[in-house]
């Protein structure tokens, strides 16, 4: 489609712009903030003394 003129073009790019956006902000808001809180990582350490 050469014959499109810059507008059209430039409209085309805000429209695929602002999906793109509103995908990736639907994405991270999405996800529920109670599992983090809930999941507590704890290393295990196993101190031992070395004696060289």
């Amino acid at each position: 489609m050469p014959q499109m003129m810059p507008m059209e073009w430039t409209m085309l790019y805000v429209v695929f712009l602002t999906t793109f956006l509103m995908f990736n902000i639907m994405n991270y808001f999405a996800q529920s903030l109670n599992s983090k809180s809930k999941e507590k990582k704890t290393i295990n350490t196993n101190k031992m003394n070395w004696k060289w």
